[in-house]
Parts: C-alpha cells; structure tokens; sequence
C-alpha cells in the first residue's frame, strides 16, 4: 500500500490504526526513530523540537 492510501485510511478512522502504518508514516513524513522503552517508541525529526512518541497497544497505535 502507498503512504497515500495508508494516510487516508488513518485519516478516515484515527481511533483505530496499526502499529505498523504509524511508524511507516512516521517515517515517511522525515521521522527517525530515536529509542524505544516499553512500548514508547520516540521518533524525532531534524527541525522540530518537540519529539513524537507512538504507543503499540496489541498491534494498534494508541489514540489520543
């Protein structure tokens, strides 16, 4: 699936994500990841101050 597709999916319904589609559009968007502690995975990208932080809950990214 390309990241368009995929970002629309996600778009489409925010609650409810794989893991795995936020990372690939994480890193699709210039983010690196940084460290990993638990389930927190940390991404940053050069440029931006504040860092991301993306929770795997069962396979699903955890909704904020």
């Amino acid at each position: 699936m390309n990241n368009r597709k995929r970002l629309m999916r996600v778009m489409a319904s925010p609650a409810n994500v794989r893991f795995g589609d936020m990372v690939t559009l994480a890193q699709a968007f210039g983010f690196r990841l940084l460290r990993t502690s638990g389930s927190h995975h940390i991404f940053a990208r050069h440029g931006m101050p504040e860092q991301l932080n993306l929770q795997d809950v069962r396979g699903r990214a955890k909704p904020y």
